[in-house]
């Protein structure tokens, strides 16, 4: 499959934590001669944290994508109809994105982006990084698991001795997910670890 004849939608939402690690592979996508459309949420829209300020996100998405990101609705609600996206990743996938998309609520342009795809049967790829994974979450987690055009960036506890419901995609696996995806097959293992050296 030739990364050039790919779209491929690049959806943020609001772990602003995991931002760093999402967008080398953003920038490593249109390497690889992806066409990357950037949609963000209303909270990396419009929030600032200790980790950066909105402003600041969206200029580091313009300077990799040399597009503005989508951020309201109606601007991707057409990616059903015209077909756009080859497929759609959402990284980092909250947990409150990750429970919307599972009871299907679709009140955000990343959410509506993947109603989209998936109305045509086109991959939606998710990148979790939610505190509650293993928690109250873990039922829409396993809900979205058993979903038909539904895959998974690989994704492990991040911090078990700290946080032991969280759990974090490994990012760098993105683009590996997304070729499989388009191929209707979900990249395994599925469940890794996440951080710690097994070597030892």
């Amino acid at each position: 499959m030739n990364w050039h004849d790919l779209t491929i939608g690049f959806g943020l939402t609001g772990s602003h934590c995991t931002h760093d690690e999402v967008l080398p592979q953003m920038e490593r996508l249109i390497k690889l001669g992806a066409n990357v459309i950037p949609v963000i949420s209303h909270t990396v829209a419009t929030v600032d944290s200790r980790f950066g300020t909105a402003g600041d996100w969206k200029r580091k998405i313009v300077e990799i994508t040399g597009r503005s990101p989508l951020m309201t609705i109606p601007e991707v609600e057409p990616f059903g109809p015209q077909k756009t996206l080859d497929c759609f990743v959402i990284a980092p996938c909250t947990g409150n994105s990750l429970a919307k998309l599972a009871n299907a609520i679709t009140d955000s342009p990343v959410l509506m982006a993947a109603k989209a795809q998936m109305r045509n049967h086109r991959p939606v790829v998710l990148a979790v990084s939610t505190n509650d994974a293993l928690g109250i979450n873990a039922v829409n987690l396993a809900k979205l698991l058993s979903t038909k055009d539904i895959y998974f960036v690989p994704f492990g506890q991040d911090a078990p001795e700290k946080k032991p419901k969280s759990m974090v995609a490994r990012m760098e696996l993105i683009p590996e997910t997304c070729l499989k995806a388009i191929e209707g097959k979900q990249l395994q293992p599925i469940i890794v670890e996440k951080y710690r050296d097994l070597t030892s």
